[in-house]
């Protein structure tokens, strides 16, 4: 018997569209895990990266935030900061201990360590590494028993069918040592490396700038013999002058610094400055490896608790326990609460605690989290933090989102970034900046301050960041030595204390000072014209509910608002030229230090005047003299109190409507632990562990399967074919019974 192809086609299409639907009621099938089947039993990490690969895992040139789970567990900088603790603290990773510089004069002169920062001319840094910190196993130390190396020099011909560092089966090791450090640092000043680091550390590190000019005339020579597109290896262990950067002997390393630069410490737990083995340098430069995507940018090489085991570009990449790893441990403090959740059980365990970590691409945002709901991803991405909040959006708005989430027993942490977004007022502007007479400064000052009682970032934060936020009394973010709890550290031009709780002055203080600025009722008190201030967006026009917020708030004092927008280049341009009159801005800062946020009110660093991050243009003689201060200061009672007192200019100048700190969050399946959100730790992967039997349960639970729909397709087929079966049957009796009767006819 013969079934219509469309019926069979209609049955085929039922079939998949009942195994594409949601696993609360469907068939379980393998077909949306990342991974093989039974691989959830095993102690590996499954996360995921979206659309593309990490493009830069060379240290020297790394510095996106997608690429950080990678680098920060792969290499291993001298310093790191501590997992639990907050405010951050900086930690030994490599180094043996955070030793303090020495201080020393123009000529050269020790210098106390309390002595002024303008009278101290170098600061030098003697750091210890730690003894028996071996590199991973790689082919770029592999030697052959007479003790050459196995896979230097290689022929065209002994690279064919090798595009992965796996295809290399003879590998080797040796201990890390200063010299690691001295050629990483020289690599940042090489004309061959392409590194965002390099302007700033030439401005620190004495002799960086001058050994990163342009090639030697012996390299120069040794381009110009080289076969076209092969570039002949730089050998930077050759002497060259350079001696900001010494290894002293095999386990202390020697940093010059121009002046005092207290901050210098942070940019060392930055994978910037991790090792680089002169080995993997030479091994990547040889001809034809670039031809097969082999470089530090697709497999490093670190001493790091992972190494990267497969790299399958665009598709997945799997990071593996480092076998030389020493072995960290631990760590058996915190802040308040950890305890209690949890983060100190595993107390001086050596870490890392998993074996591996897979991560795998998603296209899309919405099959990544529908697969983190089934249980296939431990957490969507490890790097990235707005999961998590999106989550607690998403349950407080729908209580079957909450539900959800409570039954599978995802947890969501929050914290508070090391990041701010503001509103700012152009001090170079005649009607919101500094004024040209103390009288129009004056006037302008209660401007400013009645348009930042007038801007309600309570509501703003409440409407727009979803209440996953919290709104700035200041410049200086939680988790920052400098920044003050409230009541405290409240902005007292904006708000009162009540009850012990901040509460925004009410509207009617802001129309006062509204009409001491000249403006009664948003008019010119001389002209009666309205006032017309102008907002310059960085996004474009139309409709855009930000902005009609921002209209609402001006409209309390009478003051008309003007959206500018524009695209994000046209944006900068006027950010640069000085012409802006209001704009909104943010940002991330690099390090956990008070001065990575207040430079960018220092006078210096005007935007308009000097290209820097002052995008406000704001100038303050005694706020500027303060910072001159505050930035020599190592971390103590002297630096808050310099803090505290910039931060009271600044709020009582208001340069800045403070606006919020966002908050980013982590989403974490139960069977996570030691899970924290946070933004300057990035070798969080080496603390987590997973609990497999745990999650092998959950997702055969989350995933049974539901056996019903096969009998309801099992019905409606029969359904779809009985009329056809039926019809069939008929003509068959009528063709048996018929045959006879022709068969007599004459």
């Amino acid at each position: 018997m013969r079934v219509s192809k469309r019926l069979w086609a209609a049955a085929v299409l039922l079939l998949l569209a009942l195994s594409g639907c949601s696993p609360e009621n469907t068939l379980h099938s393998p077909i949306n895990s990342p991974y093989p089947a039974g691989a959830e039993a095993g102690n590996t990490l499954y996360s995921a990266f979206v659309k593309r690969s990490p493009k830069y895992l060379d240290p020297a040139s790394s510095y996106s935030g997608d690429e950080t789970p990678y680098t920060y567990n792969i290499y291993e900088p001298l310093y790191g900061y501590h997992y639990l603790k907050r405010p951050y603290e900086l930690v030994p990773r490599a180094a043996a201990a955070i030793d303090p510089p020495v201080y020393l004069d123009a000529r050269g002169r020790p210098l106390p360590a309390d002595a002024p920062g303008e009278q101290i001319a170098h600061s030098v840094y003697d750091i210890r590494i730690r003894p028996g910190i071996r590199f991973q196993p790689h082919p770029a130390f592999a030697r052959r028993p007479d003790g050459s190396y196995a896979y230097y020099p290689l022929s065209p011909a002994d690279l064919e069918g090798r595009y992965a560092i796996p295809d290399f089966p003879e590998t080797g090791t040796r201990e890390l040592t200063a010299d690691d450090y001295v050629y990483a640092f020289r690599r940042l000043a090489s004309p061959r490396v392409v590194s965002p680091i390099y302007t700033l550390m030439a401005s620190y590190v004495e002799g960086m700038k001058e050994c990163g000019g342009p090639p030697a005339p012996a390299r120069q020579a040794l381009r110009r013999a080289a076969p076209e597109g092969a570039a002949p290896w730089l050998d930077l262990r050759e002497p060259d002058g350079f001696t900001g950067v010494q290894a002293l002997d095999a386990h202390t390393l020697r940093i010059r610094v121009k002046g005092k630069y207290p901050q210098f410490k942070y940019w060392l737990a930055m994978t910037f400055t991790a090792p680089v083995p002169w080995e993997a340098d030479r091994f990547y430069s040889q001809p034809g490896m670039a031809a097969h995507d082999l470089s530090l940018n697709t497999w490093p090489v670190g001493t790091g608790p992972y190494m990267l085991v497969e790299s399958l570009q665009n598709r997945r990449h799997v990071l593996a326990r480092n076998p030389n790893y020493h072995g960290e441990p631990y760590p058996c403090e915190g802040e308040p609460g950890d305890r209690e959740a949890g983060l100190l059980a595993d107390c001086g365990k050596p870490t890392p605690f998993i074996d591996r970590a897979v991560f795998s691409v998603e296209k899309e945002a919405i099959p990544l989290t529908g697969k983190f709901m089934q249980g296939y991803y431990d957490v969507p991405q490890i790097e990235r933090g707005e999961y998590g909040v999106a989550m607690l959006v998403a349950a407080a708005d729908s209580a079957d989102k909450a539900r959800q989430y409570r039954e599978h027993g995802i947890k969501l942490p929050t914290t508070i970034e090391t990041a701010n977004w503001y509103m700012g007022f152009n001090w170079l502007d005649p009607v919101v900046g500094k004024g040209d007479t103390p009288e129009q400064a004056e006037k302008n000052r209660k401007l400013r301050q009645a348009i930042s009682i007038a801007f309600d970032w309570e509501e703003y934060v409440a409407v727009f960041e979803n209440s996953q936020a919290s709104v700035a009394y200041g410049p200086v973010p939680p988790g920052v030595l400098g920044y003050r709890e409230p009541p405290e550290g409240i902005n007292p031009v904006v708000y009162d204390v009540v009850d012990g709780k901040p509460v925004r002055k009410s509207i009617d203080v802001a129309r006062r000072l509204l009409a001491e600025a000249g403006y009664p009722d948003g008019r010119n008190a001389k002209t009666g014209a309205p006032l017309v201030l102008y907002y310059d967006s960085m996004v474009g026009g139309g409709s855009n509910p930000q902005f009609d917020w921002m209209r609402r708030q001006m409209a309390k004092l009478g003051v008309q608002l003007d959206v500018r927008a524009t695209d994000y280049n046209r944006f900068q341009d006027k950010m640069r030229s000085g012409s802006a009159q209001l704009f909104f801005w943010g940002w991330n800062a690099d390090y956990p230090d008070a001065e990575n946020f207040l430079f960018l009110l220092y006078g210096p660093n005007a935007k308009a005047r000097t290209g820097g991050e002052n995008a406000a243009n704001y100038q303050n003689p005694e706020f500027d003299r303060l910072f001159e201060q505050m930035k020599y200061l190592d971390d103590g009672p002297e630096k808050e109190r310099l803090i505290a007192r910039m931060v009271a200019i600044v709020q009582r100048d208001a340069p800045w409507m403070f606006g919020y700190f966002p908050m980013s969050g982590g989403a974490y399946q139960q069977w996570v632990g030691n899970a924290k959100p946070t933004q300057m730790v990035r070798n969080t992967l080496q603390y987590m562990k997973i609990d497999a039997p745990l999650r092998q349960r959950k997702i055969d639970e989350w995933n049974r399967p539901v056996w019903w729909p096969l009998g309801l397709f099992a019905l409606l087929l029969a359904a779809a074919v009985w009329p056809s079966y039926a019809a069939l049957r008929r003509r068959e009796r009528q063709t048996a019974f018929s045959a006879p009767a022709r068969e007599e006819a004459p």
